[in-house]
């Protein structure tokens, strides 16, 4: 697996130039890093570790985020600090990629690639992040109507993430990346819509009839 890390090593030195964007860099490396980690079987656990990383050292750790990120500290100093926090705590493969980063000196895009790992990973899965906003929360039986809805459109699998907004007008607004939905797609989406619209009828009928209750 050190062998493979290494190899990847050499291929980023050779292919990328200063003026190379981030979320180029991070895209590669998220490409190397699940690569091997699919081939020894360890996908899963390995990108929720790097997620882990994120959430459990470096949001609470700032100051450790910023001497990784630094181009002062030399390649050797961040090794054995990485070795120092991590041995015995994350695994051989995450560890090693750790590494890596450092020995390439892009510590610093750390969280890009983090992000850049988990978004590939999904789509590798064959799935789709899907935002969801509504006038009001979504049932249990509408979400699962949404998601047949959208996999038989999108031909993946959507990761549905809601978000309520009372003030939406429409009902709904359904993003998947920059795509924008045509006439057919609205069409085919217009029963769900429905649905929910009458749910947010009916939530404002109740509302009406419990103010007026209370009169």
């Amino acid at each position: 697996m050190t062998a493979d890390m290494h190899a990847e090593d050499a291929r980023f030195a050779a292919e990328f130039s200063p003026d190379v964007t981030v979320e180029r860099i991070a895209a590669v490396y998220a490409e190397a890093f699940l690569d091997v980690a699919q081939a020894a079987g360890e996908a899963e656990a390995s990108v929720q570790e790097l997620a882990d990383v994120v959430q459990e050292v470096l949001d609470p750790w700032p100051d450790f985020e910023a001497v990784l990120a630094s181009s002062v500290i030399s390649h050797e100093e961040k090794s054995r600090l990485l070795r120092r926090v991590f041995e015995g705590r994350a695994s051989e493969q995450v560890l090693n990629f750790l590494q890596v980063l450092s020995r390439r000196g892009r510590l610093d895009c750390l969280r890009a690639i983090v992000r850049a790992v988990q978004e590939e990973w999904i789509r590798r899965q064959n799935q789709i992040r899907v935002k969801v906003k509504t006038a009001v929360p979504l049932t249990a039986a509408v979400v699962s109507e949404l998601e047949r809805t959208l996999e038989s459109l999108l031909g993946r699998r959507p990761i549905i993430e809601q978000r309520v907004e009372p003030d939406l007008l429409g009902g709904i607004v359904i993003e998947v990346g920059d795509t924008v939905f045509d006439a057919s797609v609205a069409v085919q989406l217009e029963r769900v819509r429905k649905q929910i619209i009458d749910r947010s009828a009916h939530e404002i009928q109740s509302r009406r009839d419990r103010f007026r209750d209370s009169e």
